[in-house]
């Protein structure tokens, strides 16, 4: 099955700046992740910190913020993590909820989903 990536629009809150990227859709990670630098061009500002635990175990404390993200037609707010600026670009669940998406592996793409209430 493996890993794939998928195509993702970062706007700022006020709407005046966005970027296209490519992340890694990463149900496992929490948050999406983005570069703090790019996050920071785009007029992101950190909301605060929160402690995230690494795949290689290690315990981190991270800024986090709001942005819109955009896949397909679909915008929503969104939680955004800080991360360093050459580490890896992660689409989190957070986000793949707030859009309705799941992944779908063996595929390799990202398909709209039934929301579960209870």
């Amino acid at each position: 099955m493996g890993t794939f990536t998928s195509a993702l629009r970062v706007t700022g809150m006020d709407g005046q700046r966005s970027a296209d990227v490519e992340a890694v859709v990463d149900t496992g990670a929490a948050y999406t992740t983005l570069p703090g630098r790019l996050l920071r061009e785009l007029g992101i500002a950190p909301m605060g910190k929160r402690r995230f635990l690494l795949a290689d175990g290690r315990s981190v404390d991270m800024e986090y913020g709001r942005a819109w993200v955009t896949i397909g037609s679909e915008s929503e707010v969104t939680l955004v993590v800080f991360g360093e600026d050459d580490g890896p670009l992660l689409l989190g669940a957070y986000t793949l909820e707030g859009l309705a998406l799941a992944a779908d592996p063996v595929a390799q793409r990202l398909v709209p989903t039934h929301l579960i209430m209870y």
